[in-house]
């Protein structure tokens, strides 16, 4: 868990499907104006509060609503909007057949695949869909692959995943996290802090 680079994860800005309790998955929605403000936000507060982050690297899901967060956070921080790099293996996990519902209307159309993701939340797959297990796969090899400090601008699926490899949490407390917009989540030696 430690022996990985300094990280800095910051989810996406809030979208208008976030606000309605959709979920996003791989639909690429874009951020709202809360969305907007909250990425200004975080990239204030994180060179206020960790002025080295500057020099660090930035990496991006290549989704829009990340992207675009990452671009204003990046111009909060007085640093070049463009001055980053993606990678698909940060995109969120996908929810399949289940994406752009709502957990009421899963619950409605699928109770079966509702109720046994209750029972397992980390290692079940949605429809055509992709398990927290699964991406967990998928974002360790990204982070087998960091080799200097970075920022990375993703989605609260994948902080969960980095979070399960990098502070060893187990996978209850880590579908039960909540990975806030407009924060930056700091791990470091094996712990993770909020800013």
């Amino acid at each position: 868990m430690a022996g990985h680079p300094m990280l800095c994860v910051v989810r996406h800005g809030q979208t208008d499907w976030n606000a309605e309790g959709r979920l996003q998955g791989r639909k690429d929605i874009p951020i709202n104006g809360r969305g907007r403000d909250q990425a200004a936000a975080v990239g204030r507060e994180l060179l206020r509060m960790r002025p080295e982050v500057a020099g660090f690297r930035y990496v991006s899901s290549p989704l829009g609503r990340t992207r675009e967060t990452m671009e204003i956070m990046r111009r909060a921080m007085g640093l070049g909007a463009s001055g980053y790099a993606t990678d698909r293996r940060l995109m969120e996990l996908t929810f399949g057949d289940w994406e752009g519902l709502t957990w009421n209307e899963v619950q409605s159309r699928d109770p079966q695949g509702a109720s046994a993701r209750d029972a397992d939340k980390w290692a079940f797959t949605p429809p055509r869909g992709e398990s927290y297990a699964d991406l967990t796969t998928r974002i360790r090899g990204w982070l087998d692959d960091l080799e200097v400090p970075t920022v990375a601008v993703t989605h609260g699926g994948v902080a969960r995943a980095l979070l399960g490899i990098l502070t060893g949490m187990a996978p209850d407390d880590l579908t039960a996290c909540v990975i806030t917009q407009g924060r930056a989540l700091m791990v470091e030696d094996g712990r993770a802090s909020w800013i």
